[in-house]
């Protein structure tokens, strides 16, 4: 099949690279040209595994153009994946569908199958249905369905490739018909329902996971207080299958493209229905709170961190991603600097992407090692492997070793062999040393 792909955003770009895997022709789409011009090269934008080999195996059944309109007219299907930000009051921003949607109804004179692949609020799918049967042109028949995306950052190519399931949102017989052409080569199981209950999939999904993190570190929080460990906790709570083991790691907080928005869209439409999802609002506050957790630990030792060097390891919201939306990173980060702190900062691949917010105002390392040298502090808000490998001999470089691991990357029984004050989540301090040299 012809597809198209409006976006080349972490979901549109793997999805085109998937779909053309399975041999459809694709063509993406993107207002960006700069971006385009790199896809053209078979350069990626985004940093994803798998990524840039499944480009280069695809690229005769991939065309990269920012002119959509041509694009439309030759598809029989137009995927949007555009992104949908937050606004200020936290419901989803939608101008960047509507966009797509209207130069749809003022180009297309066929068939087309419009997907909506972007996370939207209930009801959208509904309502670009009529504008584009109010505003379509002679010939034109929309048929618009909802196929919302499950895929998660770092591993995307393989959840798009291998997915837990499709869910296919459409009232219509000739689009279900599509849509199975569309996904025949998926072997996995395809859920089809109505398109309100497609897009609140999406969200009841997205969300029960972020609930489960918020839940785990809140008894991450009290195993400190009652001398529990959350590591013991959690891995006795996976072997029930009815809870799972997945997104039990307790931490700094989720942060990404997905949690953090969608947890406020749906808040914010369950408020709009007079219906407030108390649970969703909790984990809301319980995220933003434990974001600020290494932070509180820290000023048991230090009321300020003027003149302090300070390193920071990792600094995405998650390995395998160059993502830093809502890192968890970029709360603290700020307030070392605030308080006059010199930071030195390392990221296997999150580098480029900080310069584009903090610029000159930190140190950027090129190993873990210099970022410890001479360091004061250190604080680790990513647990790539690169950083999980570290020895006692990597952290003997700082000054003094006091450690603050916002993600349980090492062995307490390990740890509380050598000289360190080591700080994690949900488990017992270490403090072996002495007060006079704190």
């Amino acid at each position: 099949m012809n597809l198209t792909i409006v976006g080349t955003g972490y979901v549109g770009l793997v999805t085109a690279v998937c779909f053309a895997e399975k041999g459809h022709n694709v063509t993406c789409v993107d207002v960006d040209e700069e971006k385009i011009e790199k896809l053209k090269h078979g350069v990626p934008t985004i940093f994803e595994e798998g990524l840039p080999e499944l480009m280069k195996k695809n690229f005769g059944r991939i065309n990269y153009t920012s002119d959509g309109k041509k694009a439309y007219t030759a598809s029989n299907c137009v995927f949007i994946c555009v992104g949908t930000p937050e606004k200020q009051d936290g419901s989803a921003n939608l101008k960047f569908v509507w966009n797509v949607v209207k130069d749809l109804a003022a180009t297309i004179k066929n068939n087309c199958v419009v997907v909506v692949k972007s996370t939207v609020p209930v009801g959208t799918n509904a309502k670009i249905s009529k504008y584009l049967a109010e505003h379509k042109q002679i010939g034109a028949e929309f048929y618009v369905v909802s196929n919302p995306e499950f895929l998660s950052q770092g591993s995307a190519v393989h959840d798009t490739l291998h997915a837990s399931r499709i869910v296919i949102g459409a009232d219509d017989d000739y689009a279900k018909r599509q849509m199975e052409a569309v996904y025949q080569n998926f072997d996995v199981p395809k859920v089809f329902v109505n398109p309100q209950s497609a897009e609140m999939i999406k969200y009841a999904s997205n969300d029960f996971l972020a609930l489960k993190i918020s839940y785990i570190n809140e008894i991450a929080n009290l195993c400190e207080l009652v001398g529990a460990d959350i590591s013991d906790v959690a891995k006795g709570m996976g072997f029930d299958k009815r809870i799972g083991e997945k997104f039990l790691q307790a931490g700094v907080g989720y942060g990404g493209s997905c949690f953090p928005k969608d947890t406020k869209a749906l808040h914010w439409m369950s408020a709009f229905y007079d219906k407030e999802l108390k649970t969703i609002k909790a984990a809301i506050e319980v995220n933003e709170q434990q974001k600020l957790l290494l932070i509180k630990k820290a000023r048991k030792y230090y009321d300020s961190f003027e003149n302090l060097k300070i390193a920071v390891l990792g600094v995405t919201f998650k390995p395998g991603t160059d993502d830093l939306r809502d890192a968890p990173s970029l709360v603290s980060i700020p307030i070392f600097l605030d308080d006059g702190a010199e930071v030195n900062v390392y990221d296997p691949i999150g580098e480029n992407n900080l310069k584009k917010i903090l610029k000159n105002k930190i140190t950027y390392c090129k190993t873990p090692q210099k970022a410890l040298t001479n360091a004061d502090l250190c604080f680790i808000f990513t647990e790539w492997a690169e950083i999980k490998n570290l020895k006692y001999a990597d952290f003997a470089l700082m000054k003094q070793v006091i450690i603050f691991d916002g993600r349980n990357c090492y062995d307490l029984h390990d740890v509380k062999k050598y000289p360190v004050i080591y700080e994690s989540i949900g488990r017992k301090t270490i403090n072996n040393l002495s007060d006079e040299n704190v």
